[in-house]
């Protein structure tokens, strides 16, 4: 998804997003800390609809919703949450990467790529928050990881490889 951004001169900044359905996102900073979210259909795109304002608080709730920091539906496989350049991301082991059946220590994931496994999630073994180098990959199971985005990237590589 493209996100298109505007400086509103004595305002604050403008983006706008296309929607996989159609429609159109615009969402306004104001200098102040207000949002305004806007919807344009995607049968008029000359019409738009003032949705609603938050206040920056409010604002930062409602994106920890849409965000899924709240709650993660069950079909997604990957949610990214941005802190600056820290991203948390989910991996669904499939049943064909290389990680399978090795530990986490095994595979040196923090030495060999710089992100930190903060959770695991697997239906035999439970939730494990912040497991240590013990804990076995399966397949099936989610990893939660947390790291910059090369970080993240060289994670996955391991993941799917089964080294570093």
């Amino acid at each position: 998804m493209e996100i298109r951004e505007s400086i509103l001169p004595g305002i604050g900044m403008k983006y706008q997003m296309d929607t996989a359905s159609g429609d159109r996102i615009v969402i306004v900073i104001h200098d102040d800390g207000r949002r305004e979210l806007y919807h344009f259909s995607q049968e008029d795109y000359d019409q738009s609809r003032l949705m609603a304002t938050f206040e920056d608080q409010e604002a930062r709730q409602f994106a920890a919703l849409v965000g899924g920091m709240v709650y993660k539906p069950k079909q997604l496989e990957s949610v990214e949450m941005a802190f600056d350049d820290l991203t948390i991301e989910w991996y669904r082991i499939e049943p064909h990467f290389g990680c399978i059946g090795k530990t986490i220590g095994e595979l040196h994931i923090r030495q060999n790529s710089g992100a930190s496994v903060i959770a695991l999630i697997d239906k035999n073994k439970g939730k494990q928050v912040n497991p240590g180098p013990d804990a076995m990959l399966r397949a099936d199971a989610t990893v939660v990881a947390v790291g910059e985005r090369e970080q993240q990237k060289r994670f996955k590589q391991i993941l799917m490889n089964g080294s570093g």
